[in-house]
């Protein structure tokens, strides 16, 4: 078992940084952008759970520093710690990219993305609120869900990429778009090393 109860400090942490994940991707998910003053509102509440996130993080790491003994390797809290903090900050950057390219109309493969994402968003925090029980291996069956996800959204990039160049006529454009769908695989990336941390986790406490 690694945590020995909901209780335990790291595991309070940990769970209250998926959380905030979860509520930022489903935030990003269903905002609905009208025009281009919805944008700075879209990025700026982004920020907000960005540097929520990164309170968190600075907690986290402080306690470690304090904790004569921690329920699990301390190492595999901070990894664990800094992989969700990655989800965040790449969905933070990435609204920040819709502002300053003043993209209000998301594309079917921006949403596609999206989706996946919150998706994703939603099986870490099962699977960290499942690290302070003694089902341990229910978390792989999340972890795979993940890198399924993870799959996914390297399809959508394909996709994306290629019907870009067939359709888009503004290379302007085509650089924006680009850079936004790149934005978005390397959140589901981040993801990805979150499912994989998980499953390094599991196997030294299972």
């Amino acid at each position: 078992m690694a945590f020995k109860s909901k209780k335990d400090k790291f595991a309070v942490m940990l769970f209250n940084i998926a959380q905030n994940l979860k509520e930022g991707a489903d935030y990003f998910a269903d905002y609905k952008l009208k025009n281009i003053s919805d944008l700075k509102v879209f990025s700026d509440k982004m920020k907000d759970y960005e540097h929520k996130g990164d309170s968190m993080v600075h907690n986290v790491i402080k306690e470690l520093n304090n904790a004569f003994i921690t329920p699990i390797e301390r190492e595999d809290i901070l990894e664990l710690t800094m992989r969700m903090d990655d989800v965040i900050d790449g969905l933070e950057h990435c609204s920040a990219l819709f502002e300053m390219y003043s993209i209000v109309n998301a594309d079917e493969y921006m949403l596609k993305f999206v989706d996946a994402i919150k998706e994703c968003t939603y099986e870490i925090e099962i699977a960290v609120d499942t690290l302070s029980t003694k089902k341990l291996p229910m978390i792989r069956e999340n972890a795979i869900k993940i890198k399924d996800l993870e799959s996914v959204c390297d399809g959508i990039q394909r996709q994306s990429i290629k019907n870009l160049f067939t359709v888009e006529k503004d290379p302007i454009r085509i650089i924006q778009y680009k850079e936004i769908y790149e934005s978005l695989e390397e959140i589901a990336d981040h993801c990805q090393a979150v499912a994989n941390t998980l499953e390094t986790i599991i196997m030294k406490n299972a």
